[in-house]
């Protein structure tokens, strides 16, 4: 899959993520740190300003998708793929998106993403 396809996941990961905010199967711990992903990518001054064309999506991408992951540790991942508005499989999907941004994005930009994960928690 190329680089602009995953960046075009994005709109659906933010239907995915409103929709486990609404969910009961989700807790409250794990709907913080979807709450911040999600804050994260309306922020323009994040750590890749959305501003550059191309990289500035790149951290928003990894950075849902590791929160998304994280999820998973807590829930079935059921309760993704109900709330998942496309056809692909969402568990192996996010493995991929995080394996490409940990290979694409320089390593002090992932600690920082990973950061604010694990901050959110």
């Amino acid at each position: 899959m190329t680089i602009k396809k995953y960046l075009a996941f994005l709109p659906r990961f933010l239907k995915l993520i409103l929709g486990l905010l609404k969910d009961s199967r989700v807790p409250v711990e794990d709907k913080a740190i979807l709450f911040a992903a999600l804050a994260y990518l309306f922020n323009p001054a994040d750590f890749l300003p959305d501003a550059i064309p191309f990289f500035g999506m790149v951290d928003d991408l990894y950075l849902v998708a590791l929160a998304l992951l994280r999820l998973l540790n807590h829930v079935d991942e059921e309760v993704l793929r109900d709330h998942w508005p496309g056809n692909e499989d969402i568990v192996p999907l996010l493995k991929k998106i995080v394996s490409w941004g940990a290979r694409l994005l320089p390593a002090r930009i992932r600690e920082a993403v990973i950061g604010e994960v694990e901050g959110a928690a």
